[in-house]
């Protein structure tokens, strides 16, 4: 009976974990369990210095349209020997408000040598680092890097992920021809696949045909 009673409460567990995404959303790893993850805002490692809120596993959540749409193209870069790393996808709006409220306080700035060395706190909003909403939150925006499978290391993009200033721009002139390439050939395979990129930032792609074009979640990271 111990046995029954425990098997019951682990089935009813699993069961109250997987109802906690919205309709219409799905874990990545369901669809694809060969793409690979670094899910930054739920570490150290980013701008903030510190786990954002909302982010509470490290899971890859995304509408089930986007996730269809990143297993085609890493059916294409395996045979490559390349695979998708994503570092963020769906976001809660609780990450973004809590991306406003540290960009609010000026004298927070334990990451700015390594994510925005020539760029004032102040101006995070005003250059449009920062922002009250994300298309992230509408759960089809990603971003992503490619990596070798056999080395596991990272194609150079010429600036990391996350670095604000113009470096980070798709089309910026001064990294080398190799760093160029890798940027156009992410952008060219992201396009063929549905998405849109956004010019600003090589990493960050949106789905065309986003289902939740104009709604955004608070649902966690978890």
């Amino acid at each position: 009976m111990k046995k029954i009673i425990i098997l019951l409460f682990i089935l009813f567990n699993s069961f109250s974990y997987s109802q906690k995404l919205e309709n219409g959303f799905v874990y990545l790893s369901d669809i694809d369990q060969t793409i690979q993850l670094e899910l930054r805002y739920l570490s150290h490692h980013n701008f903030i210095g510190k786990p954002i809120n909302g982010y509470y596993k490290s899971k890859i959540i995304v509408t089930k349209e986007t996730a269809e749409a990143l297993k085609n193209i890493q059916q294409i870069l395996l045979k490559k020997g390349l695979s998708l790393k994503i570092f963020d996808a769906y976001r809660p709006q609780q990450a973004v408000d809590h991306f406003v409220l540290w960009a609010k306080d000026l004298k927070d700035t334990l990451m700015k040598n390594e994510f925005y060395p020539d760029v004032p706190k102040n101006k995070l909003f005003e250059q449009g680092y920062i922002a009250t909403k994300s298309g992230h939150t509408r759960g089809s925006t990603v971003d992503l890097t490619i990596i070798n499978v056999k080395s596991g290391k990272e194609l150079n993009m010429g600036s990391p992920y996350d670095f604000f200033g113009e470096k980070s721009h798709t089309y910026y002139d001064k990294i080398d021809k190799k760093e160029k390439q890798n940027r156009l050939f992410l952008r060219k395979i992201m396009i063929e696949n549905g998405f849109k990129p956004y010019n600003y930032e090589w990493w960050h792609f949106t789905l065309k045909e986003e289902p939740f074009p104009k709604k955004y979640f608070n649902f966690p990271v978890e």
